[in-house]
């Protein structure tokens, strides 16, 4: 089943964690939930395109994403 659209809201969802922890002063918290946030939306794109990802480093994701795909040098 294909789940890009449910990742994508899932980081989304993050990123908006991430954003609250900000103006709180939690950033730790503010740290983490922006990498869930990059690494979700990573996996979305694997989604898409059929295709399984695992793991947690945002990193790393994108050096797989790269093998098939164009990914942007900074990120």
């Amino acid at each position: 089943m294909e789940r890009s659209k449910d990742w994508l809201n899932e980081a989304a969802g993050d990123l908006e964690h991430a954003e609250s922890d900000m103006r709180g002063g939690f950033y730790n918290w503010a740290c983490f939930s922006a990498q869930q946030s990059a690494g979700k939306a990573i996996k979305a794109a694997f989604q898409k395109m059929g295709a399984e990802a695992w793991g947690h480093s945002a990193a790393d994701l994108l050096r797989e994403l790269s093998k098939t795909r164009d990914v942007p040098q900074e990120l």
